[in-house]
């Protein structure tokens, strides 16, 4: 094992161009964690919340960026049994991602799926995690009820997409391009919406109203998302791109016994995100392992390029996940 590693770092918050290459020493798994050896990480917009200053690592966690890879268990802390050396895993992250080595609890692992590459399986991590615990264990989606998700194109909106319409349910969607809403068509929704040429609100109200709604955008989609809803709807927040405030009726709420509510995945405790990794393995990897679900991958970039990355991300040009080359 090596001392240190390559690796990049936020020199100072602000833009792509404060990520910047670095050697750092080699981590030391502690009880209950792995030593992964990547060989991809995948980009997201956490990343760039961080690399911006304004989403800090919790208490403990690398500062390095990256929330999610695949590679080889090359160390164990102590305790750790049901992992062996050698083993290809993919990895939620607490950070440290853009290195070629990171620890992380072992429960937060999960093993490669058949038939997906190992660049493929760094890009499932983040969005499997979040989109099932918001989806499905939050947000309490069944069959046949009528889903919204915004982005569609974005390495959310394809998971959630995906995920939803194999366990039932029917799925609409926002993307800001035809090109783009014929991806999330073919990724099975059933009513792809340009929100550059049509209003989501009217869509979803002449369907008969949306039963959830999966939404990162906030701002102003808030209200307009309330209205989207059909009575007893659910309405998760997982970001807010365009704003955390807005003004609305709450009386529109109570009248029509709403649920608003939302998370983030990285505060929240290993446990908790323990409990969303055991899930996935037992509901979601068949599925990957059968290959009825893949992520969708939009481009690679090499470690010292991921500014490169984050420009990328946040030019709004990506359809799928982005990854690093380790």
């Amino acid at each position: 094992m090596p001392a240190t590693m390559r690796a990049v770092e936020i020199s100072a918050p602000g833009g792509p161009d404060v990520l910047t290459p670095c050697t750092r020493p080699v981590p030391v798994p502690r009880a209950g964690e792995i030593l992964i050896k990547l060989a991809h990480a995948g980009v997201n917009r956490p990343d760039a919340l961080q690399r911006a200053g304004s989403y800090a690592p919790p208490p403990g966690a690398s500062d390095l960026p990256g929330l999610e890879g695949a590679g080889e268990v090359v160390a164990l802390g102590a305790g750790v049994s049901h992992w062996q050396l050698g083993d290809l895993v993919t990895a939620l992250l607490p950070g440290g991602g853009y290195a070629e080595y990171v620890a992380t609890p072992a429960v937060h692992a999960l093993p490669v799926p058949e038939g997906l590459t190992l660049a493929e399986a760094a890009c499932l991590p983040e969005t499997f995690f979040t989109v099932w615990s918001n989806v499905f264990m939050r947000g309490g989606l069944r069959a046949g009820e009528r889903f919204l998700v915004h982005g569609g194109s974005s390495g959310i909106g394809t998971t959630a997409i995906q995920l939803a319409s194999i366990f039932g349910a029917r799925v609409f969607t926002t993307a800001g391009s035809d090109e783009k809403c014929t991806v999330c068509r073919e990724l099975g929704a059933e009513v792809a919406i340009n929100y550059r040429e049509a209003d989501f609100v009217e869509v979803l109200r002449a369907a008969g109203g949306a039963d959830l709604i999966l939404d990162m955008v906030g701002g102003d989609y808030i209200a307009r998302n309330i209205r989207a809803l059909a009575d007893d709807g659910r309405m998760v927040h997982i970001a807010f791109l365009a704003g955390p405030k807005a003004e609305i009726n709450f009386a529109q709420i109570m009248a029509r016994r709403l649920t608003v509510t939302g998370s983030t995945l990285r505060p929240q405790s290993d446990a908790a995100k323990a409990r969303i990794a055991a899930e996935l393995r037992e509901k979601v990897w068949p599925l990957i392992d059968a290959g009825r679900i893949r992520p969708v991958m939009d481009s690679a970039f090499s470690l010292e390029e991921a500014a490169k990355a984050h420009a990328r991300i946040e030019s709004a040009g990506h359809i799928g996940k982005i990854v690093l080359n380790i």
